[in-house]
């Protein structure tokens, strides 16, 4: 498993799906390899869960952090024998000839629409979507982990991708005594968790809560690698009811904030299907998401949509108005994501692997070329 930050999962989506995918394809009686870019000065524990991890360096910069360590990480891989690998993020399509030429059945997970990150400058986004076009070009198969995903590359390139959500875990009730610590009361604060980047719109949510007559305080739990500017224009924002956390690390302190929320605000709009709404809603939280088709797509009828700080601020009072309210659309939720199951979700990534060399042996390469009139 290459291109992402490795296991243990501390940062994204790809990192928790490696780690919940490989521990469970360790279990099935495969041997698994994630390749890691642990910080510097961080522990470098030579397996995880029962796979094999490998520390190797990459650049500390932001256009160049991921793709120097995909670098690297393909370079160590082909000196040695793999039955199959799995190319987590478009962006590291670039290498994927180099496994071809070697033989190797390569499967990439291509992200939600990464080039429209505002993190990205011109050249950024351009470079992502020439990487799209080498994802189709040169994989074996593509795995999309949204409807609204395999829509894109279906109209963008008129190729199929295999349909492989992410899966989430109930979470334990019990965790909730743990918000204490921090000072909290279950049912009495309202929680987001997100990287600080625009596109997780962290701005709308603490602007919102501020121009409200919320009473309860707004935990927010995040920070960013990069883009110091945009952090501390967030916390300009807050005021004395905001409380910012940083990032929690610890699994059972974060299921506790999850489950102990009145309300959980998520406004992540470009990537997919995202493992932090999966977890609050199967911690039975209330759920106000960001109204676009990738949060529609999970969340469905379960919860309140927002797309401006006003819609943030009258969300949230409705929400303190009514807490029996908001308790029933979290149990609907907590319903709702009960479709999202990690074992079939490895499943599928077993049935993928096994899969691949024939799909190399049959399957003609498809030309990466976009379609003309796509709807992207």
């Amino acid at each position: 498993m290459v291109g992402t930050r490795g296991v243990p999962a501390r940062y994204g989506g790809f990192e928790t799906c490696v780690e919940e995918v490989g521990s469970r394809l360790v279990e099935r009686g495969h041997d698994v390899t994630v390749y890691c870019r642990a910080p510097d000065g961080a522990d470098r524990p030579a397996s995880h869960l029962g796979m094999h991890l490998v520390h190797l360096p990459a650049v500390r910069r932001r256009a160049l952090e991921t793709v120097s360590h995909t670098a690297v990480s393909v370079g160590h891989l082909l000196a040695r024998r793999t039955d199959v690998a799995f190319v987590f993020n478009a962006a590291n399509a670039p290498f994927l000839p180099a496994l071809r030429a070697r033989g190797v059945p390569v499967a990439t997970h291509v992200d939600g629409l990464e080039w429209k990150r505002a993190k990205w400058s011109t050249g950024g986004r351009r470079y992502y979507r020439v990487a799209e076009a080498m994802a189709v070009r040169w994989s074996d198969a593509l795995i999309a982990d949204a409807e609204g995903v395999a829509a894109y590359y279906a109209s963008e390139f008129d190729t199929p991708t295999v349909p492989i959500s992410y899966g989430s875990h109930p979470v334990p009730q019990s965790s909730v005594d743990r918000v204490a610590e921090l000072g909290l009361e279950p049912g009495r604060y309202h929680l987001a968790v997100a990287r600080f980047e625009p596109e997780n719109h962290v701005d709308l949510v603490v602007g919102g809560y501020v121009r409200s007559r919320a009473v309860f305080p707004l935990v927010v739990v995040g920070s960013a690698p990069y883009g110091q500017e945009y952090t501390d224009r967030v916390q300009k924002l807050g005021d004395e009811r905001v409380r910012f956390l940083g990032g929690v690390w610890d699994a059972e302190l974060l299921d506790g904030l999850y489950a102990g929320s009145l309300s959980y605000l998520h406004g992540h709009s470009v990537g997919g299907t995202n493992p932090s709404l999966l977890r609050a809603m199967g911690a039975g939280a209330s759920v106000i998401a960001y109204d676009v088709g990738f949060n529609r797509e999970v969340l469905g009828r379960a919860g309140l949509y927002f797309r401006d700080a006003i819609d943030v601020g009258a969300r949230i009072e409705r929400t303190e108005a009514d807490p029996v309210a908001a308790r029933a659309r979290g149990e609907r939720a907590r319903a709702e994501v009960a479709r999202y199951d990690w074992d079939d979700v490895a499943r599928r990534y077993e049935d993928l692997a096994l899969e691949l060399p024939a799909r190399r042996a049959a399957a003609p390469r498809a030309t990466g070329r976009r379609a003309i009139g796509g709807a992207w």
